[in-house]
């Protein structure tokens, strides 16, 4: 909670900061003028992008995982143009933080489809098998480099397996065949 008013506070001043060089009588160094307001607001939208990952989606209030994820789908496939396919065999209600974070792990999995994937096609996928939910997002993009990177995993990557973790379960990343990822998300289920 400290953290959410800190980020809130800060993205109050930066925002002040834009007004206060708008409204500046001075329009000598237009340029610099500009630059420094681009980058404020580059600040505050990043302060945004964090705060809102940290809120619960009212669609999870409203109508539950299985509803957040059609949604999510549906959205992300009018944005992109990718068809998504969106499959389930879990009916029923979750805990509020084990809904909240699937369908975090689900739209960081589709940011990273987007971004780097080149897919033509997604399939979601949520079953709840014994006393677990197994949520998969499969792609048939480009798949996964033949060599691994050096370079450390990305922040989104990270931020989804720490997600499975606080529900107590894992997260996987396999390439398909003939090509393409399945992310998939393993978790206790909790009613």
């Amino acid at each position: 909670m400290r953290f959410s008013f800190l980020r809130i506070t800060e993205s109050n001043v930066l925002l002040a900061a834009v007004r206060s060089n708008l409204t500046r009588g001075s329009t000598h160094d237009l340029d610099s003028l500009r630059a420094d307001c681009l980058g404020l607001v580059d600040e505050s939208i990043a302060n945004v992008r964090e705060l809102s990952q940290l809120l619960r989606p009212v669609i999870l209030d409203d109508f539950g995982l299985e509803a957040g994820l059609r949604w999510l789908a549906e959205k992300f496939a009018q944005r992109t143009r990718i068809k998504v396919d969106c499959d389930s065999t879990c009916p029923g209600r979750f805990a509020d933080e084990t809904e909240t974070h699937l369908f975090r792990i689900a739209q960081e999995a589709l940011t990273n489809i987007a971004r780097h994937a080149e897919a033509t096609r997604v399939v979601i996928q949520l079953a709840l098998e014994d006393k677990n939910i197994r949520l998969s997002i499969i792609d048939d993009g480009k798949g996964l480099p033949a060599e691994p990177s050096a370079s450390p995993p990305s922040l989104g990557m990270v931020g989804m397996r720490a997600r499975a973790r606080q529900c107590g379960g894992e997260l996987n990343v396999t390439a398909t065949q003939p090509h393409g990822v399945r992310i998939e998300a393993v978790v206790p289920s909790r009613r």
